[in-house]
């Protein structure tokens, strides 16, 4: 009796034990969700934006066999282009950019009796540029050409009024920081300094040599397309 109660237990709890597992075996089997890629942000490609700012500088002439010199200020305001490369694995930004401004720095006072205005109409440069990425951020430098219109007018009374004007070429070199607000809205701050070197103006009577150099003060926005067109 005991032995018949022994082998029927033990074979209920084999049965048990068979349900369980074939029960088990028909579960799908776990797989982990699928990691979501999360593409990272890139500085390479294509943009083009508005600026805005404040220049001031100092011109030094030689005129009437004397020597002067004035301080030039006022606003900037243009658009810039150019076009970034973030190498392959790497933080280093590489690139190229040019841009155009009007602006509104000048200067009047009275040399010698004479009412003299030293202007500066337009400026541009076109710039190579080498920066370091924290991810959305990048500090730059930037060096180049830089080019501008850069006008004399001498009224000097009964004498009579003299005007020439100049497209100066010269070299800049500065540097900022820019953020990458959204992956196509980027905006910067930037310092520039530019030696435009020494030009003569002559007009009538008149001739005059004046250099000019320049510091500036821009801030910026800008449009960035994708890496690989518009």
């Amino acid at each position: 009796m005991l032995r018949n109660l022994v082998l029927g237990a033990a074979s209920a709890l084999a049965l048990v034990v068979a349900s369980g597992a074939a029960s088990a075996a028909d579960l799908p089997a776990y797989e982990p969700a699928p990691a979501v890629a999360v593409p990272s942000f890139t500085w390479t490609g294509f943009y083009i934006g508005a600026q805005a700012g404040y220049g001031w500088g100092e011109t030094k002439v030689r005129a009437f066999q004397s020597r002067g010199k004035a301080d030039l200020d006022g606003f900037i305001v243009g658009g810039y282009a150019g076009y970034n490369v973030q190498l392959d694995g790497s933080p280093v930004v590489i690139g190229v950019e040019t841009d155009f401004n009007y602006t509104d720095i000048d200067e009047r006072r009275r040399v010698l009796g004479a009412r003299v205005i030293a202007e500066t109409n337009w400026a541009g440069a076109t710039r190579a540029r080498i920066g370091y990425a924290f991810d959305r951020f990048l500090v730059y430098a930037a060096g180049g050409v830089a080019y501008a219109d850069r006008e004399f007018k001498v009224n000097a009374g009964r004498l009579g009024t003299f005007k020439d004007s100049k497209t100066a070429l010269g070299w800049t070199v500065g540097g900022g920081v820019e953020y990458a607000a959204t992956d196509n809205l980027l905006v910067r701050a930037e310092y520039r300094y530019t030696d435009y070197g020494r030009d003569r103006f002559r007009s009538g009577g008149f001739s005059a040599s004046a250099d000019y150099t320049e510091h500036r003060v821009l801030g910026g926005i800008a449009y960035k397309f994708d890496s690989f067109g518009f």
